[in-house]
């Protein structure tokens, strides 16, 4: 039943907040509805299922619902301050499409069935596509359009792979052709090879878009440059991680058929190619939102190329599954409070926000250290534990490249950030009244307080979780 409620619970929130005439009221109906999801997701055990075992929690889901529960709380928390200094705008379908994605992104966790996820991930798309166009001008409009046409396409291949993995199964002739992972996952010795294989690459490319991997990642430079800071971390590191576990669901299969070296592999080229597109676009960009969709390409090849790699590179991976979130949360809504402050996301117009937003500017350069690697914030203990997984697995060419490829996005991102937070203060930081306060701060400080604490020590409880998810993928401890 508490599983079954938290998919229920924030559609419940979605029509009260649709049927509130408050226009204030309607971004406490989200934040209350995120803190009642995220003491759900914290109580829900590992082992319980509904509705026939359709949807149940293991491991590998809990922990991506964790990630996604505390990550939508945080964003939902800075969005109550964030819509009332945009009255401007109604509020209302903004409202319910972020209560909607929590709902879709919620069953993406739980489902056990290869068309359910299909189906919450098409639910999740169209919700955000919609927050995407908040701002309502030419360019939200051209991001959200580019968002769904790209985001249709990779939908539309992630359908045809599941049919052939429906295919592969029913020309296996195993005698239960159910699409539920388990029995997947019990027969996977009887399924077809060829039709699994080229389930798996659709699927791959599929899922691969909404995840942002290149060359599928042409949508995200619009996208985080025109949406929300707040939209942006959510996609950042809720919709890419619910895409990452469906692509996980079926590595498993994967893996249980003896495929596991073909997949490693594919994984490890999307991986190494995401890097190497994020390192080139990187450099000389003078755009600071559309800087961070690069870093999204990045770690999304972080996160496959992790698994890709094996061994202690795994449970890597999925730690860095937890870092980047959080990290992209300090990330985005710092950049989001730099924007409003000067009415301006590039360089040419951007400089000295450490004078002129003190907490923001620090928020957004801590953030910076952050997610490339810089101890002490957790992304480094997760990269470097998939850096020693490359190294003793004798993935050496591998490791050059991924250390390659992270000191080139530093210095490439470094030149773009410090552009942004030192210097004086530039004219335009003169045109709007925008000021740090406590709420436009605090979910950004709690979000960067995880990631120090990550990267310091990783409470044991998290850390269980990750090597109980590491061993559904690895098939060991």
């Amino acid at each position: 039943m508490l599983l079954l409620s938290l998919i229920v619970l924030p559609l419940i929130a979605a029509l009260v907040a649709f049927a509130t005439p408050s226009a204030r009221a309607r971004p406490l109906i989200v934040a209350g509805a995120a803190v009642l999801h995220l003491i759900g997701a914290l109580a829900v055990r590992s082992g319980d299922a509904t509705l026939g075992g359709w949807f149940a929690v293991d491991p590998l889901g809990k922990l991506i619902l964790d990630v996604l529960s505390v990550l939508f709380t945080l964003c939902a928390l800075y969005g109550v301050e964030y819509l009332r200094i945009r009255k401007e705008r109604d509020n209302r379908i903004f409202c319910v499409c972020l209560l909607t994605f929590l709902s879709m992104t919620t069953a993406i966790t739980v489902a056990q069935h290869l068309a359910v996820v299909w189906v919450a991930v098409e639910g999740a798309t169209l919700s955000t596509a919609i927050l995407i166009y908040f701002n309502q001008n030419a360019r939200s409009l051209e991001a959200a359009w580019k968002y769904l046409m790209i985001g249709s396409v990779g939908i539309a291949l992630a359908l045809l792979g599941s049919l052939f993995v429906a295919y592969a199964a029913l020309h296996g002739a195993s005698g239960d052709e159910s699409l539920l992972f388990a029995a997947l996952l019990e027969h996977a010795g009887r399924l077809s090879r060829p039709w699994l294989r080229a389930g798996f690459v659709l699927l791959v490319v599929g899922y691969g878009t909404k995840m942002g991997l290149a060359p599928m990642h042409t949508w995200k430079p619009d996208t985080y440059g025109e949406a929300p800071g707040i939209i942006g971390a959510l996609l950042a590191g809720g919709m890419t991680s619910c895409a990452f576990l469906a692509l996980l669901r079926v590595y498993r299969v994967m893996q249980a058929a003896g495929e596991g070296p073909f997949a490693r592999e594919l994984f490890l080229g999307f991986g190494l190619l995401s890097m190497a597109v994020a390192a080139a676009f990187m450099a000389g960009q003078r755009d600071f939102k559309r800087m961070l969709a690069y870093s999204s390409v990045e770690h999304m090849g972080i996160l496959v190329l992790g698994i890709g790699v094996g061994g202690i590179a795994v449970p890597g991976a999925l730690l860095h599954v937890i870092n980047n979130a959080l990290t992209k949360v300090v990330l985005f809504l710092s950049a989001g409070n730099i924007h409003r402050a000067y009415g301006s996301k590039t360089i040419d117009m951007v400089s000295g926000a450490l004078r002129r937003v003190p907490l923001s500017g620090a928020l957004f350069l801590a953030g910076f250290l952050a997610i490339t690697g810089s101890p002490p914030f957790g992304p480094f203990i997760s990269e470097f534990t998939i850096l020693t997984g490359a190294m003793t697995g004798r993935h050496f060419i591998v490791a050059g490249l991924f250390l390659a490829f992270l000191a080139i996005i530093f210095i490439g991102m470094g030149s773009t950030v410090l552009a942004v937070v030192h210097g004086p203060i530039s004219p335009a930081g003169r045109t709007t009244e925008f000021r740090d306060t406590f709420w436009r701060t605090a979910p950004l400080l709690a979000a960067l307080a995880m990631v120090v604490v990550m990267g310091v020590w990783i409470p044991k409880a998290v850390y269980d979780l990750v090597l109980a998810a590491a061993a559904t993928l690895e098939g060991a401890s």
